[in-house]
């Protein structure tokens, strides 16, 4: 998101529980307090402790929870009322989750207190739900102290953090982001060094190259820096992690502007990306694409049931035209109806376009509370509406 949120006290009034709940509607989990039962010709199925959920069917009879999905595929029931014709899946499906990026003016803050990491739980949640990605944002300062700055060595009670979290999603066989949500800026200055930047992934990365589960999403969001210069720092960042032996792993590189999909070719960023290049050919371009009026993700109200596909259509017709390949790594609106149709359009408009490998959910993280993007298991304010209508149907 474009900024870290001083108060995590944002209230969402959620409408009173129906009498039945409709087809891929919640029924069930721990915390759960609506109805139990679901419409005619649907049953509820618990997928896990925390979610359960009404499916077509009857009992004994009933499907069960999303299928691997394949590479190019028509599209089955239900999602075929929501994104007809012929879809390529996306590899990578998840949530980001958020933590150990927060009290970002606390340096080096204590764990606990100024930030926490992932919650196991919440991956095994997500993973039951057959979703297989997760980005863990976390500080650049956090990882190298600002007193010996980028090139030096790391903390190693914050890098075993990292590598806690990121080996617990590995491990299940999900994929796990490690990104530095530091808007490219370190210790309070703008990162304009290209040197410095690529020692400093070539020995981040060093620390994951075995993994190949590992994706390196490069930086969060720049702003405020010219196009071309996020560009040179970005191919920086890929020249140090191929250098460091991690030649397996995908990588994400970002733009200026916050990285957003909807003013990708006003920004600058679709003339400066042209010639990124990666020697092991495994690379794609993360934007990001919020549906409030400003694009920034604050207001759960959208600017209209079709804002999603609408905003993405020039990103996608870049990608197509640059034969490069999109990964939407924040999306993230309130769950009302008309935003939750407008994340389908945008999930689809993806699927639909071939270019697009992967999407992400902003955020669930442990300390959200009641905010209102929330899907943080089993209360989270997104967890009851945008999981089932909106994220469930593209698996």
């Amino acid at each position: 998101m474009k900024a870290f949120f001083a108060s995590l006290g944002v209230a969402l009034a959620l409408s009173a529980p129906a009498l039945s709940v409709s087809v891929w509607g919640q029924c069930g989990g721990i915390g759960y307090t609506g109805s139990t039962v679901c419409d005619s010709g649907s049953v509820c199925n618990k997928q896990n402790d925390y979610y359960s959920q009404c499916i077509p069917g009857t009992a004994g009879t009933a499907t069960t929870g999303p299928t691997t999905p394949s590479s190019t595929i028509s599209a089955p029931s239900p999602s075929n009322s929501i994104c007809s014709g012929s879809r390529t899946k996306f590899q990578f499906f998840g949530v980001n989750e958020s933590g150990a990026e927060f009290g970002n003016l606390n340096i080096p803050g204590v764990l606990g207190t100024d930030y926490t990491w992932p919650s196991p739980s919440s991956i095994d949640f997500f993973m039951g739900q057959g979703f297989n990605t997760f980005r863990i944002p976390f500080l650049m300062e956090r990882m190298s102290p600002p007193a010996t700055g980028l090139t030096g060595p790391f903390d190693q009670t914050y890098l075993n953090g990292l590598k806690t979290i990121v080996n617990y999603i590995t491990g299940k066989g999900g994929f796990a982001l490690i990104d530095p949500h530091n808007f490219m800026i370190y210790n309070g200055a703008t990162i304009s060094s290209t040197s410095n930047f690529q020692t400093w992934w070539k020995n981040l990365s060093n620390e994951f190259k075995s993994n190949k589960n590992v994706v390196f999403d490069v930086q969060n969001e720049p702003h405020d820096i010219p196009a071309t210069t996020v560009a040179s720092l970005m191919q920086a960042a890929v020249n140090g992690i191929r250098s460091s032996g991690a030649t397996s792993q995908l990588i994400l590189v970002e733009g200026t502007s916050w990285t957003g999909a909807w003013t990708w070719t006003t920004s600058g960023n679709s003339q400066a990306f042209t010639s990124i290049k990666d020697p092991n050919n495994n690379l794609a371009i993360q934007m990001h694409q919020y549906l409030d009026s400003d694009g920034s993700g604050t207001s759960p109200t959208c600017v209209s049931p079709t804002i999603g596909a609408e905003r993405l259509q020039a990103a996608t017709q870049w990608l197509k035209d640059n034969n490069l390949k999109g990964f939407l790594g924040e999306i993230g609106t309130g769950s009302n109806a008309a935003c939750i149709s407008a994340v389908q359009g945008a999930l689809c408009s993806m699927q639909q376009s071939g270019v697009w490998i992967g999407a992400l959910w902003w955020a669930a993280g442990p300390w959200w509370g009641d905010y209102f993007q929330s899907i943080e298991p089993p209360s989270g304010a997104s967890v009851s509406q945008i999981l089932p209508q909106a994220l469930v149907p593209f698996l």
